[in-house]
């Protein structure tokens, strides 16, 4: 395989095919024109053949030469053009910002931050892909986002990424007021496994987590609608139709409005940490780093901590 062509030869080659004398692309490239001889001859030995005729003092291309200036010139032209590129990547508000984000964070946490950053970095390119927790861990693995704004990723996942936390949340019962649990204040452990209970898609790390829980509670889920969205869940348990395993941030409009009452799934609670994850190894550029120190300025406005979030009681809620 032959070597890669010397940039330096390829300059010296068109300063000399430009100019046509040794003396002034000499001058032109601040070399001694000896400097620029011996490039244009190893160029020749390295390309196999000869690229200019000597005519007295002045030097012009071989038909060889003419055909490979083509070439050069275009090859230059992206060198520079590359250059430019990476020059824009360097100045204040430029570049590009890819993240990974579930539909809850897009719906409640991003649209504030995109604001913020927006104003920082207004020519910056933002790509967003929204997406549930496998998915994002893929898209990171694959390099297609930089970022995601995802839930904790498992202990064995670990080692391929940086977690840098924001905040933690609790999984709760939403009920609708008029539903019994409402009327007592709690969840009885003995209608758990009879009641409907409405989750979120069987392929999240959501309802993995609650599954487990309730294994761990010696609770079988039997009765389960499965939604993919949020949304859908809280309109869905509105109506009194079972009850909704989510946590309380999701719904804050909907308990404050006292449409929706939080519950405790049980004596042990079942939390989630959220944060920003990227691959380990990875060094994070300036826009990278303020979209992080956004997210936490926007979750902490959100009321969202990582200490133990507040409970939310059926009285407070209702």
């Amino acid at each position: 395989m032959k070597p890669t062509l010397d940039s330096r030869q390829l300059h010296a080659f068109a300063a000399l095919a430009r100019r046509g004398s040794f003396t002034l692309a000499a001058k032109d490239l601040f070399l001694t024109q000896s400097a620029v001889s011996h490039a244009i001859k190893a160029l020749e030995d390295d390309v196999g053949c000869r690229l200019f005729d000597r005519v007295g003092r002045r030097v012009i291309l071989t038909q060889a030469g003419e055909q490979f200036l083509r070439h050069v010139e275009k090859i230059l032209r992206e060198m520079e053009l590359a250059r430019a590129g990476l020059d824009t990547l360097t100045r204040w508000g430029h570049g590009r910002l890819r993240v990974g984000a579930s539909t809850t964070a897009c719906q409640h946490i991003l649209p504030a931050v995109l604001r913020e950053f927006r104003q920082s970095y207004p020519k910056c390119v933002i790509r967003i892909e929204p997406g549930d927790h496998g998915q994002q861990l893929e898209l990171l693995r694959g390099g297609h986002i930089d970022l995601a704004l995802i839930i904790e990723p498992p202990v064995t996942a670990m080692a391929e990424f940086v977690f840098m936390p924001l905040f933690q949340d609790e999984m709760r019962f939403l009920v609708a007021p008029l539903h019994p649990w409402a009327r007592v204040g709690r969840a009885p452990r003995e209608s758990i496994q009879s009641e409907t209970l409405v989750l979120y898609n069987k392929a999240s790390h959501t309802f993995r987590l609650v599954n487990d829980y309730f294994r761990e509670e010696k609770i079988t889920l039997t009765n389960v609608i499965e939604l993919g969205s949020m949304e859908a869940i809280k309109e869905l348990v509105k109506t009194g139709l079972g009850a909704g395993v989510l946590a309380p941030w999701i719904a804050r409009t909907e308990l404050a409005q006292g449409s929706l009452v939080s519950l405790p799934l049980g004596p042990r609670k079942l939390r989630r940490r959220w944060g920003v994850a990227h691959l380990r190894g990875r060094r994070l550029a300036l826009g990278e780093e303020t979209f992080v120190g956004l997210c936490a300025a926007a979750c902490e406005n959100l009321g969202l901590t990582l200490s133990e979030p507040p409970a939310v009681s059926a009285r407070s809620a209702g």
